[in-house]
């Protein structure tokens, strides 16, 4: 990835890319890439629901997110 940085950055002369100097691009491609190996000591899902077996429909899901924001909501836990 760095690489690929270093050669886009070398080509063109100091030309800015997309609104981006040089260094900039390498500054965020070396900021990245640590963050490419990351690994999370949580789960990305805090809940778990139990399910039909199937994939639920735009509306379910709709319908499900909707029925969690008002009890959440009712019981005061939002801000």
């Amino acid at each position: 990835m760095i690489a690929a940085l270093l050669t886009c950055a070398d080509s063109g002369g100091g030309k800015r890319r997309g609104g981006a100097g040089e260094a900039e691009i390498i500054r965020q491609g070396i900021h990245l890439a640590p963050m490419a190996n990351r690994v999370c000591d949580e789960p990305l899902f805090s809940r778990t629901f139990e399910g039909a077996g199937r994939t639920p429909s735009k509306a379910e899901v709709r319908d499900a997110v909707a029925d969690a924001v008002r009890r959440d909501t009712d019981s005061g836990t939002s801000e």
